[in-house]
This record gives structure tokens, sequence and C-alpha cells, in this order.
């Protein structure tokens, strides 16, 4: 997959409109009402930050900086507040109690703070507990999700996964390679994607130009070909790109793995709200906030 750059503004094609540059106060409006909007969020690290208002709220993980009780709270309860009717949400590296499978949690969490072993059960209730679920909060682990945003309308489906390619023994990690090939090919097809990292080669640089995102993810997606990606983890590539699926190699059909009814586009979000890099500070040297502009969230409007 060629290498890709983010884009500096906003952009359309037949089907779908994205929006990295607005007023956050006050958005463009929904094209109507057989539109459905998507505010795409990532790396909040328990920040709260203004979000505009939508039909889905999509958070692809680092809920949290050092993974603490408290941390996940403020988080939860941030997401409680949004207005967003449906709020799907998957964590990331840094939300070391989420990764309790295994006992990973229970052998790791001294490597990352000072404070007593947090309480698991408690921390999932936040995010899968009848308040998260009266608030409209979705936790998705290596799980698929189907929901309707309006009565009689499309059914949407979304799959999501916190696990991203080994760094530093984090949560959520695998190993390049054959872990990491055996890992995504579960994936199914839908229509949204929901990633902690992004694919190789796209807004996956890092501030020494290296691109990191996962070989095998980008290899998966000519068969998956949803039609919003979104992830974050790479905080200074923050932004979107539209990929255009044309015929040839890239095109995997028939079999098992065949795409039936194939998306001709896929918009890559890379949400990341956590500012870093040179985008990171104003034109007078002032530090971006988390979640100011260029990092705000990323708005993605999809016809039904």
């Amino acid at each position: 997959m060629a290498d890709e750059s983010p884009a500096s503004a906003n952009f359309s094609f037949p089907g779908a409109k994205v929006y990295l540059d607005y007023d956050i106060h006050d958005p463009p409006p929904i094209p109507s009402s057989k539109w459905t909007r998507f505010v795409c969020i990532s790396d909040s690290h328990a920040t709260r930050f203004a979000v505009p208002d939508g039909d889905v709220l999509l958070h692809s993980g680092d809920l949290t900086y050092y993974s603490t009780f408290g941390d996940f709270e403020v988080t939860a309860e941030w997401l409680r507040e949004l207005p967003h009717p449906t709020k799907i949400v998957i964590g990331g590296n840094h939300d070391f109690a989420l990764h309790a499978q295994d006992g990973w949690y229970d052998r790791n969490y001294r490597r990352f703070h000072d404070e007593d072993k947090q309480d698991v059960e408690a921390i999932s209730n936040l995010f899968r507990g009848s308040a998260a679920e009266r608030a409209g909060i979705v936790y998705l682990e290596n799980e698929r999700y189907d929901f309707h945003v309006r009565d009689g309308g499309k059914k949407w489906t979304v799959y999501g996964s916190p696990w991203t390619p080994a760094f530093g023994n984090w949560a959520f990690n695998y190993d390049r390679g054959r872990e990491a090939e055996d890992l995504i090919s579960t994936f199914p097809q839908t229509d949204i994607l929901l990633t902690h990292g992004p694919p190789f080669h796209i807004l996956d640089k890092v501030l020494t130009g290296r691109h990191v995102g996962c070989a095998a993810l980008s290899a998966r997606l000519p068969s998956l070909r949803p039609r919003l990606h979104v992830f974050g983890h790479i905080h200074e590539d923050h932004g979107a790109i539209v990929r255009e699926w044309t015929a040839g190699p890239d095109i995997v059909r028939g079999g098992d793995n065949g795409v039936e009814n194939p998306s001709e586009h896929t918009v890559f979000v890379n949400a990341a709200n956590f500012p870093l890099g040179p985008r990171a500070r104003t034109s007078d040297g002032q530090q971006v906030p988390v979640g100011g502009a260029p990092f705000q969230p990323v708005i993605v409007d999809l016809l039904d």
C-alpha cells in the first residue's frame, strides 16, 4: 500500500464528507436525514475536551494515561455526558487494567504506576455496566456490534480491537509477523473498523519519519474494505485520507475472504487528540490543548 499523507483541510467524495478544519462550537450541518454523522476521537488520556454532536461517537483507545481507576472514571463520566446516542469505545496500549485476560495485568501493573493494583472488575463496569448502557456506551474488545441510528434505517456494523504491534510490552501488544497475521485474520468485514493502531504507511509516521503501523493490518484491508477505519496511537500523524479501491492485485474476490459488495472507498482517520510533533504548538509557541485544533475530533458523514 502506497504512502499516504493526511489531508490538511476538509474533503468529500460521493457518499462521504470529512471535516478536519471547522468551528468546534458551530460544526457544519449534516447534509440530510439520509446521512449518518460519525465523530472520531482517540488518545484522550483522561482529558475532557469539546466534542461536536453527532449520531455516533467512535473512540479508538487510550482512554487513560496510567490506567488508574480515577483516570477511567474521569473518561467514563465524560463519555456518559456527551450527547451522542451511540458511543463505541475500544481500549489502547495505555489502558493496562482492561488487559485482564491471561493474568497480564496482574503480572505487569507495577511497571506502570506506583499505586496499588486497580479493581479491574470495577473498571470494566464503567464501560460495560448499566450506567454505560443507559448512556449508549458500547465497549468492544475483538468484537463486532450491529446497530441502527434510526428506526427502519440502515444497519451499521462495526468491529473493534485494541491490539497493536509490540511496543515496550504495554497492554494489548502482539508481535509483528505470524502473531499479527493470526489475530487480524479473524477481523470480519464491517462498515466501520476501530483499531487502536494504524495500518502500515497510513497516518503512521512518527517524529523520526519512520512508518510504524501494522503491515499485517495493511495487507488485510483490501479484503475488509470498511467504509471507515478509525485509529489513533501515533499522535503526531493526526489526520484523515481516503483510499479508493480499484480493480487489480489489491482486490480480493471470491472464496471465504472475498468481498461480495465491496466498498469503493475507505476513509482512514487517525483521530489522536493528544498533541505531539510540530503541530502541537501554535504559531506563537503556545501548547495546543488536548482536543484543540489541529488535533480536534474528526467528523465523518456517511450516506446511509
